[in-house]
């Protein structure tokens, strides 16, 4: 079992009041003792569960999250209170992601502020929190208090701070009575209550010094009777809320509680439940109860059978009847600009009633016209209050127009704990093609392409990079060279609808490509905006294989998936990614087909018969292989698949032929060049359409049936900037082109230093 809170110490509202806690019978946890402070309690209780070698108890702990499955996240705060004694050795924070079979909440109630002028004054403070810092902290926030309430729960707050040393003035109450107890209390100290009294202002200059009190009138416009009072602490309480955000984010259900005047949670989907405050009910012996039937009905589901003994919890030593609270919301006014609704945006009710004056009805959308509720606090104390203020306006209930959407993360998170920590080599996976110990055995240097590993170049004894590349280009234009292509995406797509779906997602056609027969593709985004770029290979009638650029491939994978669920889930579709199950090996050069001739001794590779942009299956050095008539380097190549566990051998076997040269990644950047092929993705920059990469071939027009918008459409974007591909040789024979660089168009081309094979 987990216990998650996210106090230093567990134990909730009971570590900031005096209530105490009663046993009918000794027990573990108080022995003899009957009656002991609430606080106490919770103390002996959590050094209970941490002697129980099946229970967790995280303190500082935050649930910020909660998903399917029972899923849930919560972030620890291990070192942030130790400050500059923290070790250096322990992480600040921890991210804990728990499976749970049953998850209890009892996440209690946040109270809620009531709309009135000046509410936002250095002085105004809701009752729990002033109560708290007198009985947790031994701190009095104010001297001489007003306390303005709704309910029942501001008495004990204001006999607490009376009991502590300060001066109660005033407890200003909306109700025509509270209840009998706690009016007994204040005649006991001498304080006076004002029923069916509002505070219509808090004055003061730079923080609070008196409190306008009077009496209220349904029907007036306004409070009548005012009358000043002293005072530099002004305690508020609203009502409560309980705190459903995670039984929200579980995919629970909400309704609003017209006598409670708060949502309260139904039902959910998920293993969960809600207990105490979190649901409603406000008593400390009614928490207590429901806590330990929360828990009974949890360990019973745990255990997957009934348990017959049930634990018997303790009750409050005093707890009295109270009287109903009211939902009371905003005090009456003829100027609303000083009614704050959310202090931490500073929005306030004429902000609201300007909203719905503009037409907005949805609370969502008068949440972000106002920002109200967008704060660090996420509408913890504004939010129903914002949603009570809208139905005043509209003449509606708060039923009616229901919450603003409880999103994760509960609690502000840093962005260290969500990166995790730094492991290094560990922080980022590395991945390596099944060649990759040749690479490092026959000294390549390497580029890291995503999270690939891919060789960059292989220079030789003294050679620099620009001596090394020179020399494997002039392999691949004159003689044969091989580069390991495995890196490249690779996506099975297999189903009745193959041909549809492809259809869809290139700017050209797919399902008139022959069985045996390749085509060069190009994807865009909505926006007709070039995402990715590669061949599409099919292999019968329902079947394809996709390529895509090496650092694309998951995000191409994913592009495809969000279309099939969400846009297209009628088509018979399957895509996989095979990516890491095939090596590829593209053999470069105008001696490549003598080459692959030799390795491949059934294969016809005679331009006729097997030409450009077709594929075939042979064996190559005895090994099953699928050999594509493709060139990426703009010379006559092939492209060599096997399996992964092949790789390696098939590798071997074209370097013992003593007639290749490997080149790197470096070398294809300069062909690639020469020629004007492009890499979706460096040569791009999101701007791109097919048009203005000079790509008009692949802008077809789309079948009638296709439902995909035609990419060719899109417009050019603006300005002289808008940049073209072009073919390139630099002018000095024997020079490379440099990376990174932007070129502009001559008036004139010179001829070309390296002449070019052909394919």
């Amino acid at each position: 079992m987990i216990l998650a809170d996210e106090r230093s110490e567990p134990g909730g509202s009971l570590l900031g009041t005096r209530e105490t806690i009663t046993e009918s019978e000794p027990d573990d946890v108080l022995g003899p003792q009957e009656v002991i402070p609430g606080a106490e309690w919770a103390a002996a209780t959590t050094a209970l569960l941490d002697g129980l070698p099946e229970v967790r108890v995280l303190r500082r702990t935050t649930v910020i999250g909660y998903y399917d499955d029972n899923y849930v996240v919560a972030v620890e705060r291990r070192t942030n209170h130790l400050g500059a004694a923290a070790p250096a050795d322990v992480a600040r924070e921890r991210v804990w992601r728990i499976r749970a079979k049953r998850v209890v909440l009892a996440t209690g109630a946040h109270e809620r502020s009531i709309a009135f002028a000046g509410n936002d004054l250095p002085g105004v403070m809701l009752a729990g929190s002033a109560r708290a810092y007198a009985n947790r902290y031994g701190v009095l926030p104010g001297e001489r208090a007003v306390v303005f309430t709704a309910n029942d729960s501001a008495y004990a707050a204001a006999f607490d701070l009376a009991d502590a040393g300060a001066e109660i003035a005033a407890i200003v109450d909306v109700r025509p009575a509270p209840g009998a107890a706690c009016a007994a209390g204040a005649r006991e100290r001498g304080i006076e209550v004002l029923t069916g009294h509002v505070v219509t202002a808090a004055q003061g200059d730079g923080q609070l010094s008196s409190v306008l009190a009077g009496r209220l009138r349904p029907e007036a416009e306004a409070a009548v009777g005012e009358r000043e009072l002293a005072a530099d602490l002004l305690l508020v309480s609203g009502g409560w809320n309980p705190v459903v955000h995670l039984f929200s984010q579980a995919g629970g259900t909400l309704r609003y509680d017209e006598a409670l005047g708060t949502i309260v949670p139904v039902a959910c989907r998920q293993a969960v439940e809600a207990a105490g405050a979190a649901k409603g009910v406000f008593t400390l012996t009614g928490c207590l109860t429901d806590g330990a039937e929360a828990g009974h009905r949890a360990l019973e589901t745990a255990l997957g059978t009934a348990v017959s003994e049930r634990y018997t919890p303790p009750r409050a030593t005093t707890e009295t009847p109270t009287a109903p609270g009211a939902a009371f919301w905003l005090v009456p006014a003829t100027d609303y600009g000083a009614h704050f609704v959310d202090p931490q945006r500073d929005v306030t009710v004429a902000d609201v009633l300007r909203a719905t004056g503009a037409g907005l009805r949805s609370v969502e959308h008068i949440k972000r016209y106002t920002t109200a509720g967008t704060a660090h606090d996420q509408g913890k104390t504004s939010g129903l209050l914002t949603t009570a203020i809208v139905a005043h306006a509209l003449g509606a209930s708060v039923g009616e127009l229901g919450s603003t959407t409880f999103r994760a993360p509960y609690a502000p998170v840093s962005f260290a704990a969500l990166a995790g920590r730094d492991r290094g080599s560990l922080h980022d996976p590395v991945r390596v093609t099944a060649l990759h110990e040749w690479h490092v055995a026959n000294g390549a240097l390497f580029e890291n392409v995503g999270q690939w590993k891919r060789p960059w170049y292989y220079p030789r004894e003294g050679e620099d990079m620009e001596a090394a590349v020179l020399r494997e280009c002039a392999a691949a234009r004159e003689g044969v060279a091989a580069m390991d292509a495995s890196t490249l995406g690779k996506i099975d797509v297999i189903g009745p609808d193959a041909a549809e779906l492809l259809d869809r997602l290139y700017t050209n056609l797919m399902s008139s490509l022959a069985v045996g027969a390749i085509r060069y593709g190009v994807m865009c985004r909505p926006d007709g905006m070039v995402f990715d770029d590669g061949t599409v290979i099919r292999l019968a009638e329902d079947h394809f294989l996709v390529t895509t650029t090496t650092g694309n491939a998951a995000a191409v994978l994913d592009w495809m998936e969000e279309w099939l669920q969400t846009e297209w889930p009628t088509l018979r579709v399957h895509c996989t990614s095979v990516t890491e199950q095939w090596a590829t090996v593209a053999l470069v050069g105008p001696g490549s087909r003598e080459v692959l001739a030799g390795l491949a001794p059934d294969l016809a590779v005679s331009a006729a018969d097997f030409p450009f942009m077709t594929w075939r299956e042979a064996e190559v050095a005895g090994l099953p292989a699928r050999v594509c008539r493709i060139s990426f380097s703009g010379e006559l190549a092939y492209e060599i698949n096997v399996t992964s566990w092949d790789g390696y051998r098939l590798w071997t076997a074209i370097m013992d032929t003593g007639l290749v040269t490997p080149y790197g990644t470096e070398t294809m950047h300069v062909l690639r060049a020469e020629k004007g092929y492009p890499i979706v993705g460096q040569d791009t920059d999101g701007t791109v359409t097919p048009r203005t990469w000079a790509w008009p071939g692949w802008c077809r027009r789309r079948s009638p049936t296709s439902s995909a918008s035609a990419p060719s459409h899109a417009p050019t974007p603006p300005g002289p900037t808008a940049s073209s591909s072009w073919d390139c040789c630099p002018r000095t024979q024997g020079s490379c082109c440099p990376r990174a660089r932007t070129w502009w168009p001559a008036p004139s081309c010179p001829s070309r230093p390296c002449p070019r094979s052909a394919t």
